[in-house]
């Protein structure tokens, strides 16, 4: 008698990455393989579309270990986090989410025979790491406790590999930039307000610094980075957690510029936060992202201009209709 195939957990499914990459993996692997998990429910007139789904609070391993019983999990994605911003604001929530939640994913992988997926970040660097081409294997000293735990998260998940044997892969995304899902209080949420505010009003404030050149994904080469990442070669990975991944390198005026292209009367101006400002300067400039290409065929599909351009048609098709 054969076994049913086991099912793939998203936790953090309603965030910004795990509410498309829940719809990607199911294209992919189908609807019933996949179960979304949030300690948030689904607005009610969407959460038909969400089923499977399971309320798990990721702070609560009683919890996880239900999900993973319940529906025969066999790989985790582990996106439930509080992001660089927000966690700045609540550091004791995002120690107590951000590390206590992996830990439990972690434990229950161990005991259960899981593959595990967690997300790192640019935030994970800090002002020593080397700006230009941030090597994959360099210092990481991180100011934030967003940075804190993701180096943290890095290094437990090689831990679970190395001693309990524990499938454990990642990779640290850049910016993200959707036109699915709102910002999240992430520190590179302008290069997605930007959009919303070119299409609307025709001008953008900006809390960044007009030169401040940070690395940026457009989250269909995210989604892909992640389902391919776990689907690859497990025999050609050599770091298998944390890789460098980049899609797209700008500034605030250069992606102004490639908007104005679309949108002629486009205008931006600056208001720092200081905050967000300083996050920003501590994150490399660029990345190294050879080890991904090298080790599981990471390739990019989107540029700014083709990412401009798409953001720009989809986001002006759904403001269309949601503005009254």
């Amino acid at each position: 008698m054969s076994h049913p195939p086991r099912r793939i957990l998203v936790t953090g499914a309603l965030g910004q990455i795990g509410s498309e990459l829940v719809h990607a993996l199911r294209a992919r692997y189908g609807q019933d393989r996949v179960v979304a998990s949030d300690i948030r429910y689904a607005p009610p007139e969407a959460a038909a579309g969400w089923e499977p789904f399971a309320y798990v609070d990721c702070t609560n391993a009683v919890q996880i270990q239900e999900a993973v019983r319940r529906w025969n999990v066999g790989t985790i994605f582990h996106l439930a986090s509080l992001l660089s911003a927000v966690a700045e604001e609540k550091p004791h929530v995002a120690w107590n989410l951000n590390m206590g939640g992996l830990y439990g994913i972690l434990e229950i992988a161990r005991e259960n025979g899981l593959a595990v997926f967690f997300p790192s970040s640019i935030g994970a660097f800090g002002r020593g790491t080397p700006a230009e081409h941030t090597p994959q294997d360099t210092i990481q000293r991180p100011t934030t406790m967003y940075g804190v735990t993701k180096v943290a998260g890095e290094l437990l998940c090689d831990y679970y590999h190395q001693r309990f044997g524990v499938d454990t892969r990642g990779v640290r995304y850049p910016g993200l930039i959707s036109h699915t899902a709102p910002p999240g209080g992430g520190t590179t949420d302008y290069a997605v307000d930007i959009f919303y505010a070119a299409i609307r009003h025709g001008k953008y404030t900006c809390f960044l610094q007009a030169d401040t050149r940070l690395d940026m994904m457009y989250m269909p080469d995210a989604l892909d980075a992640a389902i391919d990442l776990m689907a690859a070669d497990a025999t050609r990975l050599v770091h298998r957690n944390a890789f460098n991944v980049t899609g797209m390198n700008f500034t605030p005026d250069e992606l102004t510029a490639e908007i104005r292209k679309h949108l002629p009367q486009f205008t931006i101006e600056y208001q720092i936060d200081p905050v967000r400002q300083g996050i920003a300067d501590s994150w490399p400039d660029s990345l190294d992202d050879s080890a991904a290409r090298q080790e599981w065929d990471w390739s990019p599909k989107y540029d700014l201009p083709a990412m401009v351009e798409e953001m720009l048609r989809e986001l002006d098709a759904k403001l269309s209709v949601s503005d009254p």
